[in-house]
């Protein structure tokens, strides 16, 4: 770009927007992009504190922000997001319908490594709405050098889609029920209203639920009745605990499923189990569920209805931002709590 003096920049064109803050409380774009300085603009950009505009330079190997910006999005996200813009350089992506905002955090670090670049998300792994935002995309610069642009392409090509919403899938559902004290009637179950609730929440079949004693083969016995249903999520609910009655993770384990993980570093639910039995998700669900609006099952349940997977080398990375501050009024998932 050159640099003249707004009092010899008549006839020349803008080559980016120029914003404003007026006493009368406007904020925003004053001249955009394209407009061609007229002699009664010149007063108006004095008054903005613009004695020299920037024309641009057609020698130089340089790509306006506008062009920067856009070249990325077209490259990082496919249909699932709705890409609209540019405005004053940025460029805003939304969802294109509700599911599960998913981000590849190494790919995008890379982007956001590339010099100028800035692409700024929600945190990852969240249900979001039709329409939501979840990113916003510039270069900090008006201009940035062609070998930027195409790095930044490169890296969202290589690893497309970056991002992605998707869709919740309505997952067969089944629930088991362990435990002798509600087996034999002595007291009332309390979860099943509150993990149909759940389960309800993003689309799920529910098949109804199975009572059983503290017994593993019985246990056993239900995991198969639900998947011979076609069950393809089973939340298996008390004896979760480490006493030695509490059998549940044994009869997962004995399921013939493969086991994720026994355990979690997030607080509340520390005991949640998860493992994948074919086409069927077996979840431990932690006993803090009965009277903690979110635990670590309100982290993961999303991610199995959208169908990504949850791995062993991950579990541990969940510990940072595993502590839930149990606020006075729940902003989750809008928080650090399962934040990766």
């Amino acid at each position: 770009m050159k640099k003249i003096r707004v009092e010899d920049a008549v006839g020349q064109t803008l080559c980016h927007d120029m914003t404003a803050i007026m006493a009368d409380g406007f904020k925003g774009v004053k001249f955009k992009r394209g407009h061609v300085i007229r002699e009664e603009d010149i007063p108006e950009l004095l008054n903005i504190g613009k004695s020299h505009i920037f024309i641009w330079d057609p020698e130089a190997d340089e790509v306006h922000e506008d062009d920067a910006a856009i070249a990325l999005t077209d490259a990082i996200c496919d249909e699932s997001i709705k890409v609209t813009g540019p405005s004053e350089g940025k460029m805003t992506l939304s969802a294109a319908a509700g599911g599960l905002l998913c981000i590849d955090a190494r790919a995008l670090m890379e982007i956001n490594s590339v010099p100028n670049y800035t692409v700024a998300t929600l945190k990852n792994y969240i249900p979001v709405d039709a329409g939501k935002k979840v990113a916003g995309a510039r270069i900090v610069p008006l201009v940035t050098k062609r070998e930027n642009v195409d790095r930044a392409v490169e890296i969202a090509k290589n690893n497309f889609p970056v991002m992605c919403v998707r869709p919740f899938r309505p997952l067969k559902c089944g629930l088991i029920i362990t435990g002798s004290e509600i087996y034999y009637g002595r007291i009332e179950d309390k979860m099943e209203p509150i993990m149909t609730k759940k389960l309800l929440r993003y689309g799920g079949e529910y098949l109804g639920s199975i009572k059983c004693d503290d017994d593993t083969d019985m246990i056993l016995d239900a995991i198969k009745a639900f998947r011979d249903k076609g069950a393809e999520l089973i939340l298996l609910t008390g004896g979760m605990s480490v006493d030695p009655d509490d059998v549940t993770p044994t009869a997962i384990c004995r399921s013939g499923a493969r086991l994720v993980t026994q355990g979690f570093p997030m607080q509340p639910g520390n005991m949640l189990t998860i493992a994948y039995f074919e086409n069927t998700v077996l979840v431990g669900v932690p006993g803090a569920s009965m009277h903690s609006p979110v635990t670590s099952l309100d982290v993961f349940l999303p991610r199995i209805f959208a169908g990504v997977e949850i791995t062993q080398e991950e579990v541990a990375s969940y510990g940072l931002g595993g502590l839930c501050q149990n606020c006075e009024v729940c902003h989750f998932p809008n928080c650090n709590f399962g934040n990766l």
